[in-house]
């Protein structure tokens, strides 16, 4: 199995990282954010591609329920 890198000062400094990604919402698009507890971006975007299934239910269920605010959908997860 592969280690991750170590974090960064400045990743240590930023805290848990956020990674963008946008899903489909008929011809447009929907910008969301995954905010989670993992000190690297590294680590947070892999975590995004590989629970890719789960996280966009996520947000097509947010986006169902109108939890979009400022044009933008947040998840955290932890």
């Amino acid at each position: 199995m592969r280690k991750f890198p170590k974090p960064t000062e400045q990743e240590i400094n930023e805290g848990p990282q956020k990674v963008s990604f946008q899903i489909a919402n008929g011809n447009a698009r929907q910008a969301c954010v995954l905010q989670t507890a993992l000190p690297t971006k590294v680590q947070a975007q892999k975590y995004l591609l590989a629970n890719w299934p789960a996280i966009e239910t996520m947000a097509r269920n947010a986006l169902a329920a109108g939890s979009v605010e400022d044009g933008l959908i947040t998840l955290i997860v932890n």
